[in-house]
């Protein structure tokens, strides 16, 4: 910052201090108490004088984190699962017949819940799996 401390300052300069103050508490050089007492009196600073007294124990230059390329990232392809959808609609159905007994103030509504899961799920043992690939299997396994 600039030597004449007296120099009255703006938002856009306690703005500034408090990104500044941020990066140094990001980097570990402030604790937590010291970080909120900084960033108070940064926020109250009126003059240059009143934001250099909150650095003068810190390096004038702050060092950057260490960035994180995209080839760090790790890799989360969704899944194309159909029973993933099932899942979604069946877990949105309450809702939806809560959203209809509101708006036009009958319960029948509610019946969607079980009948959207016979809908889903009809054909289909507890792990999800359509009975007629099991009946498949089992045939294979015969003809084996």
């Amino acid at each position: 910052m600039p030597e004449h401390p007296d120099i009255r300052i703006g938002n856009a300069e306690r703005s500034e201090a408090l990104d500044l103050l941020g990066e140094h508490f990001a980097l570990g050089r402030l604790t937590l108490s010291e970080f909120d007492e900084r960033s108070a009196k940064a926020s109250a600073a009126t003059t240059r004088g009143d934001l250099q007294v909150l650095f003068t124990d810190l390096p004038a230059h702050v060092t950057e984190l260490p960035t994180t390329t995209r080839d760090d990232l790790p890799v989360i392809t969704p899944r194309k699962d159909p029973e993933r959808r099932r899942e979604i609609v069946m877990g949105l159905t309450p809702l939806v017949a809560l959203v209809l007994f509101f708006t036009f103030d009958t319960w029948l509504f509610f019946l969607l819940i079980p009948a959207v899961g016979i809908v889903l799920f009809a054909g289909r043992d507890r792990h999800g799996h359509s009975t007629d690939d099991a009946d498949t299997h089992r045939g294979e396994n015969k003809n084996a």
